[in-house]
């Protein structure tokens, strides 16, 4: 849910008073004309929000708590659950450990982890907190269609609200959704640094190979869609001429 452009005006004169409109895009990286818009419009969207907080060096996550739709996030930190911890690890970052436990029987030679989010994180995160009804409860507490929520899962995005509200369906910290869209960091959410390593050392080899052969199975199907969309679409331009 973009912010209302008044409240964000009472905001950004509360962490930068002394700072222009131009002041404040030069910083930020924002161009002029899309702030200007989204003022004009009266919503501002909480990426440029994310934005201006960086660059004013005031935490994103609790910046959007500062607004009534996001209320929910402010206070300490929740940390992550393991699950939701692994479900921010990429696929080939899995694969990598695995093959690393396999050649030496042990955990392996540590590597860095490549950065939040990666090219299923949404959808792992959803289905890391899942308890089998979560899409249910989170369909009757904002209204969106089924088939609308999977729609986002399966182009790997989450709106800001959208995430909070699943976040708070399923009962775990309200930012999860934020990491896993990539509106913010993992230590803007307050996630200790090195928690997804840690969990990552902790599953054994057979949870481990479990994991990486269900991601490799949806990596496929995932694969095999694109490749049937670019063929439909080759089809249509023979067809065109």
């Amino acid at each position: 849910m973009p912010l209302p452009s008044k409240a964000f005006q009472r905001w950004l004169h509360g962490i930068a008073p002394d700072a222009s409109t131009a002041d404040v895009c030069r910083i930020s990286g924002i161009k002029r004309t899309t702030l200007a818009q989204q003022l004009v419009r009266g919503k501002v969207a909480e990426a440029t929000l994310v934005s201006i907080s960086r660059a004013f060096n005031v935490n994103p996550v609790a910046a959007l708590a500062a607004f009534e739709a996001y209320a929910g996030l402010a206070g300490d930190p929740v940390p992550p659950t393991p699950a939701e911890l692994v479900s921010q690890i990429d696929t080939f970052d899995l694969l990598r450990a695995l093959v690393a436990r396999s050649e030496a029987g042990t955990a392996g030679p540590e590597h860095s982890l490549a950065p939040t989010p990666h090219a299923s994180s949404v959808r792992n995160w959803v289905e890391a907190i899942d308890d089998g009804e979560l899409r249910h409860r989170v369909s009757e507490a904002t209204g969106i269609a089924p088939q609308n929520f999977s729609a986002h899962l399966t182009a790997n995005r989450l709106p800001p609200e959208l995430a909070v509200a699943t976040s708070r369906a399923a009962g775990v910290g309200p930012a999860g959704g934020l990491v896993a869209s990539g509106l913010v960091t993992e230590a803007e959410a307050g996630w200790p640094a090195g928690a997804r390593q840690e969990a990552l050392d902790r599953m054994t080899r057979g949870e481990l190979a479990l994991l990486a052969g269900e991601r490799l199975q949806a990596l496929g199907k995932s694969l095999r869609r694109q490749e049937q969309d670019h063929e439909r679409t080759e089809r249509i331009w023979e067809n065109l001429g």
